[in-house]
């Protein structure tokens, strides 16, 4: 539920383009994928107390499917209701929202992805001290990007955030920070899919975007935004007329940029939060 599905849906596109099939699931879904031997079911909960992930891995263990819980608690309920549990580790977070945890989330299940597909296990290591440092980069230099970023992105009151489908988490988790924080109520879209969907919205909005780039799409939806006069926050490259850009090392790396660039909206949320 929540970003642990965010994450999940990401990491099975993943290794449904590897061959392998996999999918991720809302935990509530009456008609959902039954289970049995030969099933690998991994259910996500921060807290560990998630009603609903909870019952559908318990659901699992009792069809015969390898039941595996992902959580920063690894002695709560839903630790106990499958047939193993990963510890995320990602500690406690003050503010109950899960940062830390969704890129921890993130980090464990490309590291999945590389067992399942039989690749060197020390790649994964290697993209997360690129991460790491590139996320260090972005909270060094916070009070030269924050609250610009914020301020044009929430002058309307409604931000709206665009991601390519690789990297769809990000713009995901970023809209759900900005409604659990401050309030705000953002949305997120895929950004092929936003001109299909929400690219109406820039005839009748002050419309505001936070636009992750890297995808092929990028120019045909920017191009209807510059010509609507939508304020535009680029993250990861150079935007033509976008009114600012947020670039980090290794932001060229499809890899690096899924598990750091999500802290632009994160660290924007907790600063329009903080002045509210």
């Amino acid at each position: 539920m929540g970003s642990s599905r965010y994450a999940a849906a990401v990491i099975a596109a993943r290794l449904r383009a590897s061959g392998v099939h996999a999918v991720a699931e809302y935990a509530s879904a009456e008609a959902a994928t039954p289970g049995g031997a030969g099933t690998v079911a991994i259910g996500i909960s921060a807290s560990g107390k998630t009603e609903e992930t909870t019952a559908a891995l318990r659901r699992h263990r009792d069809a015969g499917s390898a039941a595996i819980a992902l959580t920063n608690a690894p002695a709560s309920a839903i630790a106990v209701a499958g047939t193993g549990v990963l510890d995320l580790m990602a500690g406690p977070e003050e503010g109950g929202v899960a940062c830390r945890t969704f890129q921890h989330t993130l980090a464990l299940l490309l590291a999945l992805e590389d067992r399942l597909l039989g690749r060197d296990i020390s790649r994964v290591p290697s993209v997360l001290r690129r991460a790491a440092d590139a996320t260090e980069d972005l909270l060094a230099r916070r009070d030269t990007w924050v609250s610009a970023a914020g301020d044009l992105l929430t002058a309307s009151g409604q931000p709206f955030l665009l991601a390519p489908h690789e990297r769809l988490s990000s713009a995901e988790q970023g809209a759900l920070v900005l409604r659990q924080g401050p309030r705000l109520p953002a949305h997120a879209c895929e950004t092929a899919d936003w001109l299909h969907v929400d690219v109406y919205l820039t005839k009748s909005l002050d419309y505001r975007a936070l636009f992750f780039a890297g995808s092929r799409f990028d120019d045909e939806a920017m191009g209807w935004m510059r010509d609507r006069g939508a304020t535009v926050v680029a993250v990861g490259d150079d935007i033509a007329d976008a009114k600012d850009t947020i670039r980090y090392p290794g932001d060229d790396d499809p890899e690096v940029a899924l598990l750091t660039e999500v802290l632009v909206p994160e660290l924007v949320a907790a600063d329009v939060w903080g002045k509210g």
